[in-house]
């Protein structure tokens, strides 16, 4: 899975709450997930996402998207943005 897309994004949010305020903005293109942060927190981008019809991409790791977003720490979830 190519995580170029959100690496080259110009505009993009990173982290839960900056990912569920752009989706209530209907602000976000797409949204990509980690796989490995907790499902309870999750959960409202999930849901919001399905609502909505927006394309989820799931990446392995926090640290992945974190690193994918140019940030040293891991991030649960990130978007583009329209």
């Amino acid at each position: 899975m190519s995580l170029d897309r959100i690496r080259l994004a110009k505009n993009r949010t990173i982290g839960l709450n900056q990912t569920l305020k752009a989706m209530q903005q209907l602000a976000a293109r797409e949204v990509y997930v980690a796989r490995d942060a907790e499902p309870r927190v999750l959960q409202p981008v999930l849901q919001l996402a399905e609502q909505q019809g927006l394309s989820l991409v799931w990446v392995d790791s926090m640290r992945m998207l974190g690193k994918a977003c140019g940030i040293e720490v891991g991030a649960a979830t990130a978007a583009i943005l329209d």
